[in-house]
């Protein structure tokens, strides 16, 4: 165990947190996206399991170590609901709520058509897959930069 640091996060999370440079996308996915077969085309290669966490939790822990990319307009992208692509599903509005909290401010995030997201999810460092059971629990979070001390 180590101080100050939110327990959801596994040692292999750290890590990949860590390696991370700003402008690199990390999924969040829920269970019912297909995890293993898109993160084996990321940086990382594999499926880092959160088992027994949801997108809203996991969002929380992730965030609250994971700077949001200050120089895009959307550091944060949510699949799209297929019938309704402008609005977010319910566990998405929660999320967007974690967002703001750790950004401590309004950070919108850009729908992405499903097919869409699965291509750019191909692109990202690497997949963190959740036990979310609620549809369209699937999110792209691009890490940012930290400012050096006293900046």
């Amino acid at each position: 165990m180590l101080k100050n640091v939110d327990p959801v996060l596994t040692p292999e999370l750290l890590y990949v947190l860590a390696t991370m440079g700003h402008g690199d996308d990390l999924v969040l996915a829920d269970a019912n996206f297909p995890a293993a077969s898109v993160a084996a085309q990321t940086v990382h290669g594999s499926v880092i399991d959160l088992a027994g966490v949801d997108c809203v939790r996991a969002a929380r822990a992730i965030l609250s170590v994971f700077p949001l990319d200050d120089h895009v307009p959307a550091p944060a992208s949510r699949m799209a609901v297929t019938e309704h692509p402008d609005e977010p599903s319910p566990v998405q509005v929660l999320v967007q709520g974690e967002i703001d909290t750790a950004s401590g401010r309004e950070r919108p995030m850009e729908p992405i058509e499903r097919f869409a997201f699965y291509e750019a999810a191909k692109k990202a460092f690497a997949v963190v897959r959740t036990s979310e059971e609620r549809f369209y629990g699937d999110f792209i979070f691009r890490k940012g930069a930290i400012p050096p001390a006293g900046a």
